[in-house]
């Protein structure tokens, strides 16, 4: 049994040095040889029991399992102990050059920051040398301003002296034959009645009490009492007054107006501006007074329910009228109750650029207003470019009365209406344009003229007649400006 002979080979493990042994050899049941081999037990005097046998075969294998697992401890220890011996000499090998490689990072790492310190040195240099040329430039501004601000001082000063000496003399009346001379000091005759000077000095002269027939005029300008001139043809217009000068780019281009039917709550001295550069021009500037305007406050923002296009707008009787973007419609918009009262189609009208004025802007249709009411300058294709006029209803924009030039639309910078009769101004750009054809709508006739017109900053992009003031508005480069007229006695 395999438990025996397992029980003897200890028995031979255990007493090698055994005293006794003993081989025998005989045949087993089947025959066969079996040789047995005997070593007495030195301490046992009997073989013990199979049970018995089994019990020491366990103590030997836990003896073993014991060994093992010590020897496998033996054997963890022994590689940990492999592991760290060879880590301290990889540490000690590869230690300096690891050492040399952060002390280099932290080399190029101080290198940038010195090449940005550096850099931020050089830009606050340039930023210090900027300020330095901006306070010269403004100190050199600021010398400028005050010597005009002298020079104006000195000027406000012979004018003040100028108007004391009058009042001194009451104001005898002048004779000169000049048509530009107005009642007041003999000594007026001896300015040009073309400069600055002279407009500057007309419009102190309005303090004086000289004569009746002067009205100060919402624009600090007088004027004739309405009806004084009455109508006739224009054979002169004045220096151009400047009001006011727009802030930003939009203003580039545009319009400003009074209403010369003043409805309420309007007054003649509300004023009204659209700054027209732009795609989507909808805003339009109320000022309820004058001092609003030209301080550049408005007291009201209108925004249209339809973009407007190009420069041709009018206020007529408490309404804006206006030609719609991109359309050859006619638009009136009631101002008081911010509400469109009427749209009106011009048959055959060019839009959008198809028959401008000389200066461009999509000036094709543009809307004027004279002693009789409302009108609109514009061309057909029928036309062949010529200027169309046409006389409005101001309710429901009807046309009343229709007229064929034969001035050509694009050959001149602008048009405006004087008592039924059609003006236009040769040039928009040029310091010495002219007033250079007249139509007669009374008549159907037109005829050439050589009125001398200024445009002072170069780009008149607006010129408009108002019947209440006698006057001429413009917008010419950014600046507002107005312009006095005369026309002969009919």
């Amino acid at each position: 049994m395999p438990a025996v002979q397992l029980l003897l080979l200890a028995c031979l493990a255990w007493e090698v040095g055994a005293r006794t042994a003993q081989l025998r050899k005989a045949n087993d049941r089947s025959g066969r040889c079996q040789y047995t081999f005997s070593v007495a037990s030195p301490s046992e005097s009997s073989c013990p029991e199979e049970g018995q046998a089994v019990s020491a075969i366990q103590d030997l294998q836990r003896d073993s399992s014991t060994q093992r697992a010590d020897l496998e401890s033996i054997k963890a220890r022994l590689s940990s102990l492999e592991g760290l011996v060879h880590r301290l000499t990889s540490d000690q090998a590869a230690g300096p050059l690891e050492t040399q490689e952060g002390l280099q990072r932290e080399l190029d790492t101080l290198r940038r920051e010195r090449d940005q310190l550096e850099t931020q040195t050089r830009e606050l240099e340039t930023a210090y040398s900027n300020l330095l040329h901006d306070k010269s430039a403004l100190e050199e501004e600021k010398r400028r301003l005050g010597a005009e601000k002298e020079d104006l001082a000195r000027r406000l000063e012979s004018s003040s002296q100028e108007v004391a000496r009058l009042r001194r003399d009451q104001c005898p009346q002048a004779h000169s034959s000049s048509q530009d001379m107005l009642p007041g000091s003999r000594e007026v005759s001896r300015w040009n009645l073309e400069n600055v000077e002279f407009q500057e000095l007309k419009s102190e002269l309005t303090e004086v009490r000289a004569s009746g027939r002067l009205k100060e005029s919402p624009s600090g300008v007088p004027r004739s009492e309405e009806g004084d001139a009455g109508c006739g043809e224009l054979v002169w217009v004045g220096e151009p007054l400047t009001l006011r000068t727009a802030e930003t780019i939009t203003g580039k281009y545009g319009v400003w107006m009074r209403d010369p039917q003043p409805a309420h709550p309007s007054t003649r001295e509300t004023t009204w501006r659209i700054d027209t550069v732009g795609s989507d021009i909808r805003q339009v500037f109320e000022y309820e007074l004058f001092s609003q305007f030209l301080r550049g406050y408005p007291s009201k923002v209108h925004v249209l329910p339809r973009p407007l296009e190009s420069t041709g707008a009018v206020v007529y009787a408490g309404s804006l009228y206006f030609q719609a973007a991109e359309s050859r419609t006619v638009v009136r918009y009631e101002l008081n109750t911010e509400t469109v009262r009427a749209e009106k189609e011009l048959p055959g009208a060019g839009y959008h650029g198809q028959f401008p004025y000389s200066w461009g802007g999509y000036t094709d249709i543009d809307l004027a207003v004279d002693e009789t009411g409302l009108w609109v300058i514009y061309s057909t294709e029928e036309a062949k470019g010529a200027i169309v006029l046409s006389k409005l209803n101001p309710e429901n924009l009807e046309l009343e009365q229709t007229w064929e030039t034969n001035i050509r639309k694009q050959s001149v910078a602008n048009a405006f209406i004087i008592c039924g009769t059609l003006y236009t101004v040769s040039s928009y750009s040029s310091p010495d344009a002219t007033v250079n054809f007249a139509y007669d709508t009374g008549t159907g006739s037109s005829k050439a003229l050589a009125v001398p017109f200024k445009n002072r900053y170069k780009y008149s992009s607006m010129i408009d007649y108002n019947p209440l003031e006698k006057k001429l508005f413009a917008w010419d480069n950014f600046n507002m400006v107005t312009y006095d007229i005369k026309l002969s006695k009919m």
